[in-house]
């Protein structure tokens, strides 16, 4: 489970509801918090409710932009160092934002060099179009759709596929063995159908083929993560949030069963 799951609560919510809705890991995103940014007080939280931190997403969002100074490269390495202290495999991160100009040129490069350096899978998330007044915007470069890009590790997320218009079940296949890490959600459709928000749905309650990839992963034998991230802001209470997440797991864990071979 992805520690946004829970947001705005705070991180210890996350390792507590995590355990109890039965997940086998965490996911930590890195914010303003400093908890997410402190691999002894992550590492204590992951022994007190016996959860392993699989992953560590970058702080890449617009309201992350000061964690750890301004420089993305500096935000990145910093975000491996973390995954590494706490025996993370994974660092999910963003492709850059089209003015962060420098970094948006060697981004490819660089994460090159902390795949080999480091020997983490540095996960490269499929983002989406903007649109500001309706009209196309290039926000990222080289840009949001990492199969187009040389890079070794890609998470996929299915709210970010359906927000594109890109369907996922083709982009799961075309990225073969690159597709390492997943962000299991769903949309309900794409900017072109007039969606605004990236709406991280649970799955199954959207137009994606979840459950379609979840089956053809598990059939290939695939050993990469799946870790939830879904909106469950519109919980009321903490049973409520629970019934969303348990939702999630156990659709997840329906899914990647393989089929039963005659």
């Amino acid at each position: 489970m992805s520690s946004t799951c829970v947001y705005p609560l705070p991180l210890e919510d996350a390792f507590r509801v995590a355990r109890t809705a039965g997940y086998d890991g965490i996911e930590v995103m890195v914010t303003r918090d400093e908890t997410t940014q402190d691999a002894a007080a992550l590492s204590a939280l992951s022994e007190r409710y016996s959860l392993p931190i699989l992953s560590i997403h970058a702080p890449v969002l617009l309201l992350t932009h000061f964690v750890w100074g301004r420089d993305p490269r500096v935000k990145l390495e910093k975000s491996a160092e973390l995954a590494a202290q706490v025996n993370a495999s994974t660092v999910v991160v963003h492709p850059p934002f089209r003015w962060q100009a420098g970094y948006a040129e060697d981004f490819l490069d660089i994460v090159r060099e902390l795949t080999g350096s480091t020997g983490l899978q540095i996960a490269v998330e499929n983002m989406f179009p903007w649109k500001i007044g309706g009209r196309g915007v290039k926000a990222y470069s080289p840009g949001w759709d990492p199969t187009l890009m040389d890079c070794e590790a890609v998470t996929l997320d299915f709210s970010h596929c359906a927000l594109s218009g890109h369907d996922s079940l083709a982009m799961a296949t075309a990225l073969g063995q690159r597709l390492r890490h997943v962000h299991l959600c769903d949309g309900s459709g794409s900017q072109g159908e007039g969606r605004v928000f990236d709406e991280h749905l649970l799955p199954g309650r959207g137009r994606e083929p979840v459950a379609e990839v979840l089956r053809q992963l598990a059939s290939s034998g695939w050993s990469g993560s799946i870790v939830a991230e879904v909106n469950t802001r519109t919980a009321r209470s903490e049973p409520t949030r629970l019934q969303l997440l348990a939702e999630t797991l156990a659709f997840a864990r329906e899914h990647i069963r393989p089929s039963p071979v005659a």
